[in-house]
């Protein structure tokens, strides 16, 4: 409960600092907080060395976002995205810095001890432990080597092996190390993937949120007149037993979209998959895992780019975008996530394609608890689930269906 309760402090605090902020203003709006609230020259640890931080900054690089200008004992200076500074958390002011790792969707409490004095030696405080099976978290995948990151971090390292099959972004993996380097400023690691999962909690994301909506009400619903009557439907789903219940929209993450210049990048990546350039569209939504695993649409659309050959590796992306949407709805959600409400369709995308996948794997069973589930988050069912219920009942192969 107490942690629970300190991530609910930093979310209010997180909406306070935001209240005025659209965009890209909500770096300007943590930089102008942490100035008036931490005063400088503050100490912190970055990589395990003491610096003094004598500046906060944001130049409009969404990407690297708030800076911390630092101050080395021996004198230089050095510019750090502000997620990487560990400062004590007995500093005035350290919940700000808090809050904007919580907004970053990092773990938030990372502060330094009291002192700051930490091992002046970072390359002996980052340094993986290489005698021991490595635990990693794929971003991206690559033709020869896999983008990763240590979970509840933002070190990225790019794993090169020699059997990449079967992984996607958003699994965490099992590595047999064999050697660390760093190249241009970036580590790689060589090794020997020994197992592979889809586990969503390991990954240490922060839950999507849910903007409530009001309640639904299923006398007032809408009915498709293409499909069963009203009588067959209430009887196919007793929505009408279960009466008023909550509507919510996930929050949907979308890295480098502009609405103000019309950037989507799942539109350029539809427009590439209909070009003919696959790996080109392949790469862009890969692009958007690794800048942020939350990004549901990407692994829905990863998903529809092998769905007609490849179910076995579709299923993965779908389940994963299923499981990290999951994080946010909590045990017994028994609410709507409506298709009209738009930044649920990533969600929705990825549950159809997961059932969908089953179904055509034959484990018929499983695709129809999905199917199942899909109509009571989305009663008005825009996708159509409904009308593949009998079908799936029946255990009618995906090859029977044209």
């Amino acid at each position: 409960m107490g942690r629970q309760k300190d991530l609910a402090t930093l979310d209010k605090l997180i909406e306070e600092i935001l209240i005025d902020a659209f965009g890209n203003e909500g770096y300007s709006a943590f930089q102008a907080v942490l100035d008036d609230e931490i005063s400088l020259p503050c100490a912190g640890i970055v990589i395990g060395e003491p610096v003094s931080i004598i500046k906060w900054d944001f130049d409009g690089n969404e990407r690297l976002g708030v800076t911390a200008t630092c101050l080395r004992k021996e004198g230089s200076k050095h510019v750090v995205a502000a997620w990487e500074v560990l400062i004590p958390a007995t500093t005035k002011g350290s919940e700000y810095l808090a809050a904007y790792r919580r907004w970053m969707g990092l773990v938030p409490y990372q502060g330094a001890p009291a002192s700051a004095a930490l091992t002046t030696d970072h390359k002996a405080a980052e340094s993986l432990d290489l005698t021991k099976p490595i635990e990693l978290a794929v971003t991206a995948v690559k033709d020869k080597a896999l983008n990763c990151r240590i979970p509840g971090t933002k070190r990225d390292i790019t794993l090169r092996s020699s059997a990449l099959l079967g992984t996607v972004p958003g699994m965490v993996i099992l590595v047999n190390p064999n050697k660390l380097w760093t190249y241009a400023r970036h580590e790689y690691l060589s090794g020997e993937i020994s197992s592979m999962r889809i586990d969503a909690k390991a990954l240490q994301l922060v839950p999507l949120k849910l903007k409530d909506e009001g309640f639904w009400d299923p006398s007032e619903m809408g009915w498709d007149s293409d499909g069963p009557s009203i009588e067959e439907w209430t009887q196919m789903l007793p929505i009408n037993a279960r009466g008023l219940r909550p509507r919510f929209e996930m929050e949907q993450i979308l890295p480098g979209a502009d609405p103000e210049s019309d950037t989507d990048p799942i539109m350029e990546a539809n427009e590439l998959k209909d070009a003919g350039d696959m790996a080109g569209a392949r790469k862009l939504l890969m692009e958007l895992c690794r800048t942020d695993l939350r990004c549901l649409d990407a692994h829905a659309h990863l998903g529809n780019l092998v769905f007609p050959r490849w179910p076995e590796e579709a299923i993965l992306h779908y389940e994963v975008g299923v499981k990290i949407g999951e994080l946010s709805l909590g045990e017994g959600f028994d609410g709507l996530l409506p298709w009209i409400l738009i930044d649920n369709r990533p969600f929705l995308r990825c549950l159809v394609g997961y059932a969908l996948c089953l179904w055509r794997l034959a484990r018929f069973e499983e695709a129809e608890r999905i199917f199942w589930r899909m109509l009571l988050l989305n009663p008005t069912d825009n996708q159509g689930v409904r009308f593949l219920l009998e079908e799936v009942k029946a255990k009618q192969h995906w090859k029977e269906q044209s």
